[in-house]
């Protein structure tokens, strides 16, 4: 039989990135977490956890974390069926990419936080890799652009984003006077979000341009605009975060007309209790 409490010593190692916050989250002594996953290390016979060159989940480790998410949902169904059972707040932690979060998300999910005392644990990811968290056993639930579910998983498509390439009227008269073309693209600094974003990539490409181009990393939604503004460079903005900004002409497209949809997918364990699935009927009905 699995040891819950050890598994719980390994989701909050891995959710901490460390010993020694472990310990703090859960008032138990780095000594004493370790003595825990190396319980469950010799249970198993294999190792849980890989210290180097940075602290992750082996293939074991995740396929327990993901076990250990979905058993926390259904405990949830099971206080509902016996109330005298102790009940904890539910804690959901969910990837998501973080232009959902400055739009949409937070009314999507307003009824659901309040109604159930949902506590939401979100890990921002680009809409490209969040499938991997839940392959991993890291979430319980993500947000992403991958139309099809990992095995024991289900998926539901949510909805499009469109996002269109913005930036301030100065910056446009200054790189691109005379419209898009090769010369204007090797010159004029972009704006990316991290390094696993796509969208300027593949606006360029649609575009007709593959070649290298200059950039500014800016991981933070917005600080993005907030730069598009200043000047500093253009980028992929979800029209829905800049309308106020192009109603005002703080922003303009570089090329009208044009801009990239990116379909949303919501990810999900099959067996993750009825919380899971009233959240996720939630989302079913969203118009984006």
């Amino acid at each position: 039989m699995v040891d819950y409490k050890l598994l719980h010593a390994l989701a909050t190692v891995v959710e901490c990135g460390g010993f020694e916050r472990a310990g703090d989250v859960m008032g138990l002594s780095q000594s004493a977490i370790s003595q825990r996953i190396k319980a469950l290390e010799i249970r198993l016979g294999q190792p849980v956890l890989v210290r180097h060159p940075a602290l992750a989940p082996t293939p074991a480790g995740q396929r327990l974390l993901a076990h250990y998410q979905q058993v926390q949902l259904l405990e949830r169904d099971l206080h509902d069926a016996l109330p005298s059972l102790e009940k904890a707040a539910p804690r959901l932690r969910i990837a998501l990419n973080a232009d959902s979060v400055v739009t949409w998300w937070a009314d999507a999910v307003a009824d659901i936080c309040q109604t159930e005392e949902v506590l939401l644990d979100l890990v921002i990811e680009d809409q490209e890799v969040g499938l991997k968290r839940l392959r991993d056993g890291d979430v319980a639930a993500c947000l992403c652009a991958t139309p099809n579910p990992i095995a024991g998983a289900r998926c539901l498509h949510v909805g499009d984003m469109s996002y269109q390439p913005l930036a301030s009227p100065s910056y446009a008269a200054r790189f691109f006077p005379e419209g898009l073309s090769a010369e204007a693209f090797q010159k004029a600094p972009a704006i990316v979000f991290g390094p696993h974003d796509q969208l300027q990539h593949q606006f360029l490409a649609q575009c007709g341009y593959q070649g290298h181009f200059p950039y500014h990393l800016c991981p933070s939604s917005e600080g993005f605009v907030r730069l598009a503004m200043a000047g500093i460079g253009y980028g992929m903005i979800p029209q829905r975060q800049a309308a106020e900004q192009l109603q005002a002409g703080q922003l303009v497209s570089i090329a009208p007309g044009q801009g990239l949809t990116v379909p949303l997918y919501w990810h999900y364990w099959r067996h993750s209790g009825q919380l899971i699935q009233r959240l996720t009927e939630r989302l079913s009905h969203l118009t984006l």
